[in-house]
């Protein structure tokens, strides 16, 4: 596909891009993250900044937003060459950056938030007066929000409009947003949409950084592919479609994975029974939930985020303590033994919060392929943990996992969410687990780092291993799961054979609709 020169039909064609990059270059210790990259966005434009994980969006827009400094290229910002710093001199020229992981103070209110790091605060803080501003910016833009309400009373899409409304207290008049619909639901998603055409409307540039093809066909009016650090295309979004838009990020066809129906029931290897578990702020998240887990087959757990799948996934683990009931492993109750123990048992974790609990950002890849065995006497010479023996299983697993690094002793802060995501799914499966849990293993991957995904656990399956598997999407759960459990308001409302159900009737089970049969 060729390059569109201008966005006919939208802009004038003597109007000036409100950003231009020309000729970046980046480098990090043995990766090229932007390779000669030039991007426009226009005036009151939706711009989706397209693909694979890795290929070099993130990078990009770290560096319009003064977090990195490209090695070369220029910026301009309303026709003006400019060079950023730091984030604060791209916050002054209008550019603000949301990331994936937010970045509010959970204590603070969400007013004080908004304030936080403006310069326009003295030392006394007049709370009257700012939680009237941010409530009037959050009116102008559709934002429904508490201005005195606490971030950590907060769910992940009021925290995300916490993080935009910083933006707009600062007057930024481009936003980018990096993976942004991640962590929300389909109304919190629709609701974002809502707040980006009206701002859209006012004149405000969006750059979304994403891989959701569904999400830009809806709500994008501009699209540039990235693959591998070079722009391999770009153009309206009329003159595109899905197809294509895949084609060009990862350039070829992508085999989706598909679940075998035809195997036999393995024993059973987990009985949930009457599971009672309080969430963080005291509340009853799982409410007297039952269900079977069997050798070989894969359960899904359906549900609106928030519903309580975080914390049955965390009480199976060990990481949570669970208030009544029983967890029983082969017949034997395990409800109250450790993380470590349920390890030594077989019983396997990958955490929704990849960064954080999964694996640690400055831990180099070899310290961190350890981290969940590094107490194994095969690791040891005498007292010692022997790094020779440490680096040859991480180099295994970097080969047998396809994980891309340049450097196994580099921090993991250099990997992208997919291969990310392989080393800790290939850490967790290396362990041999006979029940592996996993939640949302594919959130916030590209389509082909999610198919290598459920590539994984669909062998690790078919090797016999029990997998209870949370998921968003329920187009993949009727792909690669045997059975769905959908979860509302913190109890299992049903558990149903996926070949003997529908999209339809799950969903409406999911919001707590009563569906005939019932």
């Amino acid at each position: 596909m060729k390059a569109a020169l201008y966005h006919e039909g939208v802009v004038n064609l003597k109007q000036i891009p409100v950003i231009e990059m020309k000729g970046i270059n980046k480098r990090f210790p043995g990766v090229i993250a932007n390779d000669n990259i030039s991007f426009r966005v226009y005036p009151g434009e939706i711009h989706a900044l397209l693909g694979e994980n890795g290929a070099g969006k993130s990078t990009l827009m770290s560096i319009l937003a003064g977090l990195y400094r490209p090695d070369s290229g220029t910026i301009k910002v309303q026709g003006k060459v400019v060079r950023f710093h730091s984030p604060r001199q791209a916050l002054e020229e209008g550019i603000g950056m949301i990331y994936q992981h937010f970045r509010l103070v959970n204590n603070f209110t969400v007013a004080e938030n908004v304030v936080l790091g403006s310069g326009n605060i003295n030392w006394s803080i007049n709370h009257e007066l700012i939680e009237k501003e941010t409530q009037r910016i959050s009116q102008n833009y559709g934002l429904k929000i508490n201005p005195a309400a606490r971030v950590h009373q907060l769910s992940l899409g009021e925290q995300q409009r916490v993080e935009i409304l910083k933006m707009l207290y600062r007057g930024c008049d481009i936003l980018i947003m990096d993976e942004p619909t991640t962590v929300l639901t389909p109304g919190e998603v629709k609701e974002l949409f809502q707040v980006l055409r009206m701002m859209s409307r006012q004149g405000k540039s969006v750059v979304l950084i994403t891989h959701k093809l569904n999400e830009v066909m809806e709500i994008a009016d501009y699209v540039t592919v990235l693959r591998r650090g070079r722009v391999v295309g770009d153009d309206r979004i009329e003159n595109l479609d899905e197809g294509l838009l895949t084609r060009m990020m990862v350039a070829r066809e992508v085999i989706h994975s598909q679940a075998r129906r035809d195997k036999q029931d393995g024993s059973m290897i987990l009985n949930i029974n009457n599971l009672e578990v309080k969430g963080d702020r005291g509340n009853t998240a799982v409410n007297n939930v039952s269900f079977d887990l069997h050798q070989g087959e894969i359960l899904a757990i359906a549900g609106v985020a928030g519903n309580g799948q975080k914390e049955l996934v965390e009480a199976l683990a060990g990481l949570r303590g669970v208030v009544s009931g029983s967890v029983k492993y082969e017949g034997e109750e395990i409800k109250n033994h450790n993380v470590k123990s349920r390890i030594a048992s077989g019983i396997n974790m990958v955490p929704e919060d990849r960064i954080g609990m999964g694996l640690v950002p400055n831990l180099s890849v070899i310290d961190n392929s350890i981290l969940r065995s590094y107490y194994k006497e095969e690791f040891y010479s005498g007292w010692l943990l022997n790094y020779k023996r440490v680096r040859s299983y991480t180099d295994r697993i970097i080969k047998e996992y396809d994980v891309f690094i340049s450097d196994s002793r580099h921090p993991i802060n250099y990997l992208s969410g997919g291969n990310l995501q392989k080393l800790l799914l290939g850490r967790e499966i290396d362990q041999g687990p006979r029940v592996l849990l996993a939640a949302y293993p594919v959130r916030g991957l590209d389509v082909a780092a999610a198919e290598g995904v459920y590539d994984l656990l669909l062998k690790e399956r078919d090797k016999g291993t029990a997998i209870l598997l949370v998921l968003e999407d329920l187009d993949d759960i009727f792909r690669i799961a045997d059975r769905v459990a959908v979860m509302y308001q913190g109890c299992i409302r049903k558990i149903l054979d996926v070949e003997k159900t529908s999209i339809d009737e799950i969903g409406s089970i999911m919001v707590g609709a009563e569906l005939t049969g019932v």
